[in-house]
């Protein structure tokens, strides 16, 4: 497996303020530079909350608990103190102008600290999620070009955002398991041949890791890119703990991708809708960074939520300085995992996910247990464990139940693997449908079938006419279908399937039902 190479001390600019040396002493050393127990943006919001305010300015609570009961009830008084709005340069207290020019601000040191702990040449915090990073860097690629190369099981995200800019996508079409209703990802092989059949491309757009962990040979697919003249753009949304700990996979950032995305929420522990854009130092980087920038200003609120920017400060400075959380977490994941293998019903999928033409490592955190043979499915298993243990697992497919470990959050293992074993076993093996469905025949362009007046039919008539939507079954969100596909009969029969599961969403469904689809007319 490759793993992460060690952090790398970054400089403290002359006017940042000095970390609370007793604080850091305190805490363990391990190796890692002092100034990553910092968290600039997130101590300055505490600071300026000390203050005895008046507030005259949006948001429209102002601090108050009385005036917000039940918002305050649901974050707490604290939380309230610290929602500014984005009017401090970076809630910059040493100036207190709103812009301060040629200063590093608590948000840019922040930031700085983010791009040493994964290896960036720099990042953006964002706060309307990977998603919101997707299409910021389809939006990126329309400037450079009108068609790229991209995996076809990217997140709906990205789909959208290239039907948005209106890119031309030319599709890689990665493994897919069948059995475990898996699609994992693409080899440096696909890609180049992809590439060297639309040389007009402008970039190559990935995922990895997968949804079920496995990872991508980030090195050799960059090395393809570039010898193709393009950047190489990784969605790392399922990987945002990478490279931060010597037992888990290398990032990509490292690996020689020029733009990364970083769903940091999602194993890192910030809180929901925040993450990141990496800038990474492939060949082509440089060149992105201030078209990046501008497109991150023009997608990014100008009513950002400081909570959200705060906890990515948090988030970043609690997983590098705690490499014991990373262990703790990690020792229970291997747990979980040792008594699948040893279990009678029970089978560990991650031989199967390694098998993956493409994989060449997997995410130690995301578990995959299989279901086949252990008498109730891995949809049924999903939502008994939800109904009767509460014990909410991350994704279920007929044929398997795949646990999400965050990377700084060990686990109960002996709550999950009690109720696991509770759960019932059918005397006869249930029928496990054919997960994921073959892809649908392209009949007009993205942008054209989603921009083209439309209309609702059943979904009988459904099926031979053209989609106007992106369809996906959520988690993982991969589309199903396209705008300018043909719906397929198998196609809509799975997606009907999927809304009519006890845990199941379309992602993009007009009706949530799927008793009717919106069409090109």
């Amino acid at each position: 497996m490759q793993t992460a190479s060690p952090v790398s001390p970054l400089p403290a600019p002359a006017n940042a303020a000095p970390a609370d040396a007793a604080a850091v002493q305190a805490r363990p050393r391990a190796g890692i530079p002092a100034h990553q127990f910092e968290t600039p943006y997130s101590d300055a919001l505490r600071s300026l909350a000390g203050h005895d305010w008046q507030r005259l300015h949006v948001p429209g609570h102002q601090a108050g608990p009385t005036n917000a009961p039940g918002v305050a009830s649901l974050v707490g008084e604290a939380a309230l103190s610290i929602d500014f709005p984005m009017l401090f340069s970076g809630v910059d207290q040493e100036t207190w102008r709103l812009v301060t020019p040629g200063r590093v601000t608590p948000l840019m040191r922040a930031q700085e600290l983010a791009a040493e702990a994964w290896g960036a040449s720099r990042t953006w915090f964002i706060t309307n999620g990977a998603s919101g990073g997707n299409h910021i860097a389809t939006t990126a690629v329309r400037a450079l070009g009108t068609e790229l190369v991209v995996q076809r099981s990217v997140h709906s995200s990205v789909i959208d955002g290239i039907t948005h800019v209106g890119l031309t996508p030319h599709f890689v079409t990665g493994h897919v398991d069948t059995g475990l209703g898996s699609a994992h990802g693409v080899t440096a092989e696909q890609v180049e041949a992809v590439l060297s059949e639309n040389p007009e491309s402008a970039a190559v757009y990935i995922v990895s890791p997968s949804y079920f962990g496995a990872v991508a040979d980030i090195a050799a697919i960059a090395k393809v890119a570039h010898d193709g003249g393009v950047p190489l753009i990784v969605d790392e949304s399922w990987g945002s703990h990478f490279g931060l700990h010597p037992q888990l996979p290398v990032n990509a950032a490292r690996l020689g991708a020029d733009l990364v995305v970083s769903s940091t929420h999602k194993a890192v522990g910030s809180l929901t809708q925040s993450a990141m854009i990496q800038l990474g130092n492939g060949p082509h980087a440089a060149a992105l960074e201030t078209l990046v920038d501008r497109v991150v200003r023009s997608h990014q609120s100008t009513s950002c939520s400081a909570l959200l920017l705060a906890s990515l400060d948090e988030a970043r400075m609690n997983i590098v300085t705690r490499p014991e959380l990373v262990e703790r977490a990690l020792a229970s994941a291997q747990e979980i995992r040792a008594r699948v293998r040893a279990d009678r019903r029970f089978r560990d999928a991650t031989p199967d996910i390694l098998a993956s033409p493409d994989a060449v490592a997997n995410d130690p955190f995301k578990i995959a247990i299989d279901t086949r043979g252990a008498g109730i499915t891995g949809t049924d298993a999903h939502y008994q464990l939800l109904r009767d243990h509460r014990v909410y697992a991350e994704l279920s497919t007929p044929s398997a139940l795949l646990l999400l470990v965050g990377a700084v959050s060990p686990v109960d293992v002996d709550r999950f693997w009690n109720a696991l074993q509770s759960l019932p076993e059918a005397a006869i093996e249930p029928d496990r449908p054919i997960v994921l469905p073959s892809p649908c025949e392209r009949s007009m362009g993205l942008a054209e079938a989603f921009y083209s007046p439309t209309e609702m039919v059943s979904c009988v008539e459904a099926v031979g006419r053209v989609s106007a939507d992106s369809l996906a079954a959520y988690p993982p969100g991969v589309p199903n279908v396209l705008p300018g596909e043909v719906l397929s009969a198998e196609v809509v029969a799975f997606l009907r399937a999927t809304a009519a599961a006890p845990a199941g969403y379309v992602r993009g469904a007009a009706d949530p039902e799927l008793a009717t689809f919106r069409v090109v007319a």
